[in-house]
């Protein structure tokens, strides 16, 4: 990436996480997190990673979000002031998910070689 995008990627996390505290604040969100935001080399198209405190309420908040991304995207167009405003696409970052396995694959590596040692 150059500095550019990762400029505007900084940015556009920033406003949007703004306006979902402060602007679109609906319970049936629950606790969002942006955990990043990849942009396109022509700034047009921008990836928004989140996570969302609530495992159960993942893919409902996931389908309010990107209901609400034309509403989003003109909230950010009043706050950027580029060319164009980029599309938003809005993932679920699993980062964490994978984390956690791993985490308890190691545990149970570590549990087995306990038990084979006594």
């Amino acid at each position: 990436m150059s500095v550019r995008t990762d400029k505007v990627s900084e940015l556009i996390k920033k406003e949007i996480s703004m306006i979902l505290l402060k602007e679109l604040s609906d319970p049936a969100l629950g606790f969002v997190t942006i955990t990043s935001v990849k942009m396109s080399p022509d700034l047009r198209n921008a990836k928004i990673f989140i996570s969302v405190f609530n495992k159960e309420l993942r893919e409902n908040t996931l389908e309010h979000l990107n209901s609400a991304k034309g509403h989003v995207r003109t909230k950010l167009a009043s706050r950027l002031h580029m060319k164009h405003t980029p599309e938003l696409n809005f993932f679920i970052d699993d980062t964490l998910d994978y984390v956690e396995k791993i985490e308890n694959l190691i545990k149970e590596i570590h549990k087995n070689d306990n038990q084979a040692d006594e």
